[in-house]
């Protein structure tokens, strides 16, 4: 008589997989929607404080001589729930990165799914990075080069403040996410996926990307794609110093393993 099928089997895991993947899936989203709704409750608190964190880098190369206006009754309301949607992902970062980390930890080895703390703590210090960087560098360059334009044909500007703070947090967002390139380059060279030959290989390729991508995530001008590309290109080669730091010490050991079984008893 033929025994029932082992839960643990292969056969078993190849039927389940897909639906409790989808299943996890789900639960992850659900839980990082959450996180980030808790995140925009507390970004809406402090909304006074934002709005002037936004706006202090326009005003701070005008030398307060740019008028920002609103010229709807409900442009404040719906602009202040952009802004807070996005400080909210800010705020709820690490809860993200750990949901993240959660939903992929099933298909890590042992050893890597212990990398738990160090991932969310590595992504939420490069997410948080990018936008810092974003408000402290690239907004400056970038409003200097606008309004100086506007200076050349002898206009004032009177800016709308639900452009200026969307164009404003997209950029903040945009610089979060490509910050997490070194992060991405560690854990798929853990993973085997790609090595530093790899990526200086297809550096090339990389550079057209990365204009692309930088296009694609940018308001639709070149300064503010070349303000993305130019860092996005130092941290890929950034990522290529960690997958070749990361690749020889895995490699290390292993090495190592090797030469000792070799060795005669």
């Amino acid at each position: 008589m033929d025994s029932e099928p082992n839960a643990s089997s292969p056969d078993h895991e190849a039927r389940m997989s897909i639906v409790e993947h989808l299943q996890e899936l789900r639960v992850r989203l659900l839980r990082a929607a959450i996180a980030v709704g808790v995140g925009f409750i507390v970004a809406y608190l402090i909304d006074d404080d934002i709005f002037a964190a936004l706006t202090w880098p326009i005003r701070e190369v005008s030398h307060g001589k740019v008028l920002l206006i609103g010229t709807g009754v409900g442009e404040a309301f719906f602009t202040k729930i952009k802004v807070a949607l996005i400080a909210g992902l800010f705020i709820a970062s690490p809860a993200v990165f750990y949901e993240i980390w959660k939903f992929i930890a099933p298909g890590l080895y042992q050893n890597e799914r212990r990398m738990a703390r160090p991932f969310v703590i590595s992504a939420t210090v490069f997410f948080l990075a990018g936008g810092y960087f974003c408000w402290a560098v690239v907004f400056k360059i970038g409003y200097a080069f606008f309004l100086s334009e506007y200076a050349s044909i002898g206009i004032t500007p009177t800016i709308r403040i639900s452009e200026y703070l969307e164009f404003s947090t997209k950029l903040l967002l945009a610089f979060g996410i490509t910050f997490e390139m070194p992060i991405f380059a560690f854990f798929l060279t853990q993973l085997g996926i790609i090595d530093h030959k790899m990526m200086v290989h297809y550096l090339r390729y990389a550079i057209l990307a990365i204009f692309i991508v930088a296009a694609a995530l940018t308001p639709p001008d070149m300064i503010s794609q070349f303000l993305l590309a130019i860092p996005l290109l130092m941290l890929y080669g950034l990522s290529i110093a960690v997958a070749y730091v990361f690749r020889t010490e895995k490699a290390g050991p292993a090495a190592a393993t090797a030469a000792d079984s070799s060795e005669p008893g």
